[in-house]
């Protein structure tokens, strides 16, 4: 064997070793990955609000193929550690659906997105403005709000709402024959927003305070005025009637999300939405979203 020969052999053979080791990883990896996620008893199939409130807001919504966390309002910290509550580990996470660009809703984010590579499902306006916040770009799947787009095995439907922030949205979310609604941080109930919210199986809606409460809380006049207005957040009342029109035989639980800790309180918000929904001879199952625990999971 000459020298020039002899070379090119050690040299496809270091090659061939490391195309092994290579292989080798990532059969480890597929391996180790399936052992956390492949064990069906284990999987959250459904839907499970993590935390509610303006200190940070975070849902997690699984398929048998498909697993997102809808804003990311927490430390991630905080949001892997409530995960693993429901059996989830955060490698099965496929992306991070984002409504809009508050702290509360994009808290954990920027380390979701840059440590552990999730990617970010985010209109334009909204991903223009986390990366004015975070000075970086992460990886972004820009969708176009009021048009209905696929991830995974969900078909996914963005629809603008009153807020205040550039391009704020709320979500339908579809998967096999279930429809699913996801609206939050909203001063005033459009027609838009009443029309998507039907017929759905189940929802999670905005019950913020209680205005009286808000009247006679010590919070500045500014803060009463953001929220009593039409880009502020929804008052329980504002959100029994919501629930009043959009209810149908089909819708089987709600959630009341994003309570306020001073201005409202979970006893309040399940009175005053339960009498309007009793006047009108609908019952509800329904229970409150809290802030510092995880919520009632709702399996498919």
């Amino acid at each position: 064997m000459s020298d020039l020969s002899q070379h090119q052999f050690i040299t496809r053979l270091k090659i061939s070793n490391v195309i092994k080791h290579r292989s080798f990883l990532e059969i480890l990896y597929e391996t180790s990955r399936r052992l956390i996620i492949g064990n069906e008893k284990n999987l959250m199939i459904g839907f499970c609000p993590l935390a509610s409130g303006s200190k940070g807001n975070c849902i997690y919504l699984g398929t048998d193929h498909t697993k997102i966390l809808i804003d990311a309002g927490l430390s991630a910290k905080a949001i892997i550690s409530k995960l693993s509550e429901i059996n989830v580990n955060i490698a099965e996470i496929d992306a991070i659906l984002i409504t809009h660009e508050h702290t509360d809703h994009i808290q954990g984010l920027r380390t979701l997105a840059y440590k552990y590579g999730i990617p970010v499902l985010a209109n334009q306006e909204t991903a223009k403005a986390i990366v004015e916040i975070f000075r970086d770009c992460p990886k972004f799947k820009i969708f176009s709000t009021g048009e209905t787009f696929e991830f995974g095995n969900l078909e996914i439907h963005p629809f603008s709402i009153q807020h205040d922030t550039l391009d704020p949205v709320a979500f339908t979310i579809r998967h096999e024959s279930l429809k699913l609604g996801f609206c939050t941080d909203l001063g005033f109930v459009t027609s838009l927003v009443q029309n998507h919210l039907m017929n759905c199986d189940y929802l999670y809606v905005e019950a913020n305070h209680q205005p009286s409460m808000v009247h006679a809380s010590p919070r500045p006049m500014v803060y009463k005025q953001r929220v009593l207005g039409r880009s502020g957040h929804l008052s329980n009342e504002a959100c029994g009637n919501l629930l009043s029109h959009v209810y149908s035989p089909r819708l089987k639980h709600v959630h009341l999300a994003h309570l306020s800790s001073e201005c409202n309180s979970p006893e309040t918000a399940l009175s005053v939405i339960g009498e309007i929904l009793k006047s009108k001879g609908i019952n509800l199952d329904m229970c409150v979203a809290p802030q510092n625990k995880i919520s009632k999971a709702i399996y498919f």
